[in-house]
């Protein structure tokens, strides 16, 4: 809690209003693959304000769906055009062919669905004017989402009849850490949603004026031990270790954002050379954390076992992420596909410790680990979600303090 709340909250928000940061690129009108969605929230509170063209920095529309590597590009430019006398004889068949194993080999990396980045049906979407709070979207639909995604998880202990109430045991028999990490991972992002709920409900909607505040009866329902049969504690240990898993991911791309060769790109050369500094800054201070979780005790066992697992989990986890195009309210949609693309970089960056390593010295030689933009924008956001929860947990002890 210390180390969140004054070391690394304060540093994560002036990042997170930025422009490079604050702007997120998404599809909220794909259709859900899972069920015939009906369900579309009408309540004005659900609705998404996307940008204007003219809002959002030129250098950031141009260069979104390239990787931040700007200080090679002309030497891949540069190339091109050499290569491109003897690919002109390739037939676009063939081209196309390259283009699907290019995009194969990135694919078969990822945790997680983003096809958002390319598709001319997406939206760039200020998270700053669309904060992430209770919206009034509740209910059978509400609980159909949830329920799927535990539903989904096959590493379940066993059915979860009320995705609102989840059995969370610690040590659940039979099931490797790998299995119970997952759960817990899934059960993390769900209590940090329902942090943010809570810490910013609507208390009053008149004519003249809304008010959003905490609402600790809300917290209390589904956090206290006694309302909850014992599991609120084990939501929030769940979210704890969802915070030690993004914080463990934020220490480990320091490499790989320290090279010259990375670039925050806005077309605003002095804003974005000072952004970069700040980012460093940051990840040397999740660095710093002295407790950080150790990944390499997951999938460490027999090499094949752990190679099936891990694409098990790998799946799984990207099922998860289609399910929020189901979400029927364009708000929560918006946070629940940033929040879970942002926990599929997460598992990206942890589980590509190899490549990570073998960076090459020489910014001249193609980088053995990338991360595009908009992976970066969702890591980056995501943890700031799951560190405001941390935040707001100080804020709802301080008003039960005053209940009691």
């Amino acid at each position: 809690d210390t180390f969140n709340n004054e070391q690394l909250f304060p540093k994560l928000q002036k990042l997170l209003e930025s422009d490079y940061f604050r702007f997120y690129k998404v599809n909220l009108n794909k259709p859900c693959p899972f069920w015939k969605d009906n369900s579309l929230c009408g309540q004005k509170n659900c609705a998404v304000i996307p940008c204007t063209p003219v809002s959002v920095p030129e250098g950031i529309k141009t260069n979104d769906h390239h990787n931040m590597y700007s200080a090679e590009a002309n030497q891949e430019c540069e190339k091109a055009e050499k290569l491109g006398a003897v690919n002109s004889s390739l037939s676009e068949e063939t081209r196309q062919s390259l283009r699907e194993w290019s995009k194969h080999d990135d694919e078969a990396e990822r945790f997680c669905v983003i096809d958002d980045e390319e598709s001319p049906d997406s939206q760039y979407v200020d998270l700053l004017l669309n904060p992430e709070r209770f919206t009034g979207y509740k209910g059978p639909e509400a609980w159909q989402i949830w329920n799927s995604i535990y539903e989904e998880n096959c590493f379940k202990p066993y059915t979860v009849k009320r995705p609102l109430n989840p059995i969370l045991p610690d040590l659940l028999p039979g099931q490797c850490v790998e299995k119970r990490a997952f759960f817990r991972l899934v059960s993390g992002l769900h209590s940090s949603i329902n942090i943010h709920l809570s810490a910013r409900f609507l208390l009053d909607d008149n004519w003249y004026e809304k008010k959003w505040g905490h609402n600790v009866s809300e917290f209390q329902q589904r956090f206290d031990a006694q309302l909850t049969n014992g599991e609120g504690p084990k939501r929030l240990r769940n979210l704890y270790f969802l915070y030690l898993i993004e914080l463990r991911a934020l220490a480990k791309i320091l490499p790989v954002l320290q090279r010259p060769s990375f670039q925050l790109y806005t077309g605003q050369s002095v804003q974005d050379q000072q952004l970069k500094l700040q980012l460093i800054e940051l990840l040397q201070v999740a660095k710093s954390f002295p407790l950080h979780f150790d990944e390499t005790t997951l999938f460490a066992g027999n090499k094949e076992e752990a190679a099936t697992l891990k694409e098990d989990f790998r799946l799984t986890f990207r099922n998860i992420s289609r399910i929020m195009d189901c979400v029927g309210c364009f708000k929560c949609r918006l946070w629940g596909k940033l929040q879970t693309q942002g926990l599929g970089t997460v598992l990206k960056i942890l589980f590509s410790e190899r490549q990570i390593e073998a960076l090459p010295k020489s910014s001249n030689s193609r980088p053995t680990f990338q991360l595009s933009r908009q992976e970066l924008v969702s890591l980056l956001n995501a943890f700031g979600r799951i560190s405001t929860s941390i935040r707001e947990l100080e804020n709802f002890r301080s008003l039960l303090s005053m209940v009691r």
